[in-house]
Formats: C-alpha cells, structure tokens, sequence
C-alpha cells in the first residue's frame, strides 16, 4: 500500500478536457524503424482494453528474439507482456514468451528490494535530520504506474543537499554500501563537473546514486529549499519517502530523459503517465521559463505525442510550440529508432557525433558559453600528466593550455560525447 499527500485538486477528467486536438501533432515518421520496433510503439500506444483491440498480425519473417531483446532494451518489457498475452499470444514463440516472463519476475524481485532498501535508507536519514527526496526507482514506479514492478529501474536515485552530501554517504557506508570512487577531482571541481556518487552495496548488488544536484552543470535547476517546500510524501512499506512534487516531477523527468537522447521507451513513457496526472501547468511554465528549458520540455511532449499518443493540455501550448523543440524531438529519434546504450562505452563514432551535438543544442547560449570556458578550468588529467604538490595546483591555471596540447600528441583522442567530467575541448 502506498499514499501519496499533496494540495492537487485537479483530476485527469480535467485534463483531457483541456487536450490540444492531436493534428497539431502528427505522429513521427517512423517507417526507417525496425518492424519489431514499431509493432512495439504500437503495443504501448494503445489504450484500448486488450478484450476489444484487434488481433495483431506480425508480418512474415518478424523476429520475435529481437522483439524481446528491444522490449528489454527500452526497459518495457513488463508492460508489453501483459499487453502480448492478450493480443499476439498464439503467435509468440514459447521461448520467447518465456524470456520474457523471466525478465519481468527478476525486476519483480529486485524492485520488491530497491523499496525495502528505499524505505530504510529514508528512515535512516530522518533519524539523522538529513533531508532526502527520490527522483528515481521504485518511488516512481508508484507514483506513476501504480505498481512497483511496472517501471524497471536498476538503482535507486536520492537528492539531498549540498552540505549533507559527506553525512549521507558516511551513512550509506556504515550499512555496508561501498563508494565507487570513479570521481577523479582536481581543485574542487567535482563540485559542478559531477552530480552524483555512487555507492554499491558488495552482498545484496543494490546501488544508490547519491544526489547533491539533479543534473550536470550548467543546466539550471530548483534550489533544494524550494524543491522539499514543494514535496510530497509516500508510504512505502509503513515508512514516510519523500518526493519532488508533481510539478518538479516532470520538469526532472523531461530534463533526464533529454540528456539521455530518449534512447529508452520507459522515458517517454513516464512523460506519457505523468501527463496524465492533474499537473498545474501555471507552475509547469512559469518554472520552464525561469530555468530556461522550454525547449526541453517541449521536446518531450512533441515525442509522446507523436509516438504515444499523449494528450496535451491547453496549459501546455506555449512549451509544446517552442521553436527548438520540434527540432530536439526529431534528434531524438535517431537514439529510438536503433540500439543505443550511453552508459556503455566506448560509443560508436556515428552515435558519439550525435550524442556531442545534441547534448549542446539543449544547451541555451548561455550555457554552451559556460561550458566552453568550463575548459580553462584544469582537469585531473593535467595534474595525472604533470604531478605537482597541492600547494601549487593553482599552477594548472596558466599550464593548462600547454599540458592540454601535450597530453593531446601523446594521447589518441576517443570521443564519448559532451560530458560534465571529461576532457573533451
């Protein structure tokens, strides 16, 4: 059982009478995707209760294991098997069929975990007067779906402030979660070029990502004091979990899904349910505007309309009609229409030139300036390339240019993509 508090008293009745008429926005041009691609799209799309659709009929030479391999890929799988054993299966082969099963018990079991690990690290930190809000994992999957084992998630997403961001994880280590030291620093700037640890627990395989900002450096995000003024608070399991509100909800969800190219389904899909909620939309602009992101969270409602069929509200005109956004949306359809996995490098050429461009373009001028000069600052490569005492590391200021150059004619250049932490002028 799960409650959620909050002052919304709107409802979704309210909503879709509101729903901009769907020709305003024509269903993307998907014929370049794969044909398991699209049966899949379509088996989200659909809203119609299994008993009255129409019995699909996959084409001749349909290839059900990479129809599975996708549904797991896009991280929907448990949704598209409730939906193929109404509507297609006589025609799923039984192995797959039982692939498929199989997947969906394990996120079962490991979701069922992440809430119990959820509630008790809440638990934990309230005892200790630390504040702590969830963006991700099985929170969300409540909050949006209903159900824990709707939305698979691999880990589980926490937000706390700046100043508690070293109490926290002395926490998270003292109930036998490890941290991945990954982060390499130099000069402090871990601050701004990271967002978040990680933390790995040896025994149980759980992971935190530990939050003292929601994105990377320069977007523009809510302070954490307005961020809890506005949160809500679930029930998991008899314990108290706080999250962002609805409002700071979707501008999270948009902003992430954004950064990752939409390369997974779940993504859109979580934009999809969301809009299906009673947001305030009065809020919803009026913090796109101060964050500078109307493009963003235009994107992501041109991408479930066109793809899902995602009503969209009259309050949502302005984002949805922002000039880049129909651009950003067409971007984005490279990453959905092949196999594309970020988290794993080293990103083929094609993926990582594609990857540099759009991480920039959601970038506002502003903030691509930023980010440009980000790379005076030094990088822990500098000091790993020319090892100097930490009295002098100011040094690495006006070297800089010339350690760059050097380590540059040394070193081939692999390209990953613009990222907050690397070296990649």
């Amino acid at each position: 059982m799960f409650i959620i508090k909050n002052n919304n008293n709107l409802n979704s009745e309210h909503l879709e009478e509101r729903a901009l008429p769907s020709k305003r926005f024509p269903r993307w041009d998907t014929s370049s995707f794969p044909e398991e691609l699209k049966v899949m799209i379509e088996l989200l799309r659909d809203r119609r209760p299994p008993a009255v659709c129409p019995k699909r009929q996959p084409s001749d030479g349909f290839d059900w294991l990479r129809f599975a391999a996708l549904a797991v890929h896009h991280r929907v799988h448990p949704l598209i098997i409730r939906r193929l054993k109404h509507e297609l299966q006589p025609d799923i082969p039984q192995d797959v069929l039982k692939r498929l099963e199989a997947q969906c018990r394990d996120n079962t079991i490991r979701m069922l975990h992440l809430s119990g690990e959820t509630g008790r690290i809440a638990s934990l930190f309230r005892d200790r007067d630390i504040r702590m809000l969830v963006l991700k994992g099985p929170a969300l999957s409540l909050d949006l779906y209903g159900d824990l084992s709707i939305r698979p998630s691999g880990d589980v997403d926490l937000l706390v402030p700046f100043s508690d961001i070293g109490e926290a994880g002395r926490l998270l280590q003292r109930i036998g979660y490890v941290k991945d030291d990954y982060i390499r620093t130099v000069l402090g700037d871990w601050r701004w070029r990271h967002h978040h640890y990680a933390f790995v627990h040896p025994e149980t395989g759980s992971k935190i990502e530990l939050h003292w900002r929601m994105h990377p450096w320069p977007a523009r995000e809510p302070s954490f004091d307005a961020l809890w003024d506005r949160r809500r608070t679930m029930m998991i399991g008899g314990r108290p979990v706080d999250l962002p509100g609805l409002e700071d909800t979707f501008l999270f969800l948009t902003s992430h899904g954004a950064r990752h190219g939409w390369s997974r389904l779940r993504w859109l899909l979580d934009i999809d349910r969301i809009m299906r909620m009673p947001l305030r939309w009065d809020r919803v602009a009026a913090e796109l505007r101060h964050l500078a992101c109307g493009h963003i969270g235009g994107q992501a409602l041109r991408l479930a309309a066109g793809l899902l069929g995602t009503p969209i509200p009259e309050g949502a005109r302005q984002a949805a009609d922002h000039p880049r956004a129909i651009v950003l949306a067409e971007e984005a359809l490279f990453y959905i229409g092949r196999v594309v996995n970020l988290h794993s490098p080293p990103l083929p050429p094609d993926v990582a030139r594609h990857h540099s461009r759009h991480l920039l373009n959601l970038m506002t001028p502003r903030q691509r300036l930023l980010f440009r000069l980000s790379y005076l600052h030094p990088y822990h490569a500098d000091a790993e390339a020319l090892p100097l005492p930490k009295a002098l590391h100011f040094l690495y200021y006006p070297l800089r240019p010339v350690i760059w150059m050097w380590r540059k004619m040394r070193i081939p250049v692999q390209s990953g993509g613009v990222q907050s932490g690397g070296d990649s002028a």
